[in-house]
Order: C-alpha cells, then structure tokens, then sequence
C-alpha cells in the first residue's frame, strides 16, 4: 500500500488547488478560538482562493464541450 492513500482526499484535492496553507489557517484559527465565526477573514480568503481555482479549470476547459 502506498503512503499516498493514507492521505486525507480533501487534502489531497486542497493541495491542487494551491489552498491548502489558506485552509490550515482556518482550522488553526477555529482550533484557537472555538469559534468559526471570529475566523471570517480567513475563511473569506480561502474561498476567494477556491473561487479562483475553480475559475481558472473553468477557463481551461471552456473549450471543450
């Protein structure tokens, strides 16, 4: 079995998208404040991360159909 699927899939999916450090935040702030809430600044910067990747696929596959 490879160490590869050990890994966490959402995690790995993160990882392409190039929004993984940005979900790190998130969660260590959520760790810290135990409350997601105080964490919107971060969260609003992952999802425009997010936003951006998915934009990006859109664009390159716009193309084909």
């Amino acid at each position: 079995m490879s160490a590869s699927t050990d890994q966490d899939p959402v995690e790995l999916m993160l990882k392409k998208t190039g929004c993984i450090e940005l979900h790190y935040k998130v969660q260590e702030c959520i760790a810290e404040t135990g409350d997601w809430r105080a964490c919107q600044e971060k969260v609003k910067e992952f999802r425009a991360c997010m936003q951006k990747y998915v934009e990006q696929q859109s664009q390159k596959y716009a193309h084909v159909k």
